[in-house]
């Protein structure tokens, strides 16, 4: 679970696991300091961690000679209602296309993108 707390500079928030803490913010012209990710950053960032995690460790325990992964991904809304999350996966590597193919399913497999595939609801407590 993530714990938020409020600094004293408008906006920022330290955030954190319990072992790790970052920053988020806001953009300058949204009042904030741009001093850390933006909310919308620290969820492709979550996708984008997830992809490239996944497919390294595939590769690993396959036995694939993946050099490295590099993963882009975008948040749009095409049309009012509906979310599109986009992503641009890249391998380093000398591989076959039945590696890269392999590769590939592991990306859509990822944990994160299996979440955000679901259909989510939200509970809260004030």
């Amino acid at each position: 679970m993530i714990t938020t707390s409020s600094e004293t500079t408008p906006y920022r928030t330290s955030f954190s696991n319990g072992v790790h803490q970052a920053i988020a913010d806001v953009t300058a012209k949204d009042g904030g300091q741009s001093s850390g990710f933006g909310p919308h950053d620290l969820l492709e960032a979550a996708l984008a961690t997830c992809v490239n995690i996944t497919v390294r460790m595939y590769a690993d325990s396959h036995s694939i000679p993946l050099r490295g992964v590099t993963t882009k991904v975008g948040i749009t809304q095409p049309q009012p209602g509906e979310v599109l999350f986009y992503y641009e996966v890249a391998f380093d590597g000398d591989l076959t296309p039945e590696q890269k193919e392999k590769l590939i399913h592991a990306a859509h497999a990822c944990p994160v993108h299996k979440t955000l595939s679901q259909n989510i609801r939200f509970e809260s407590a004030f």
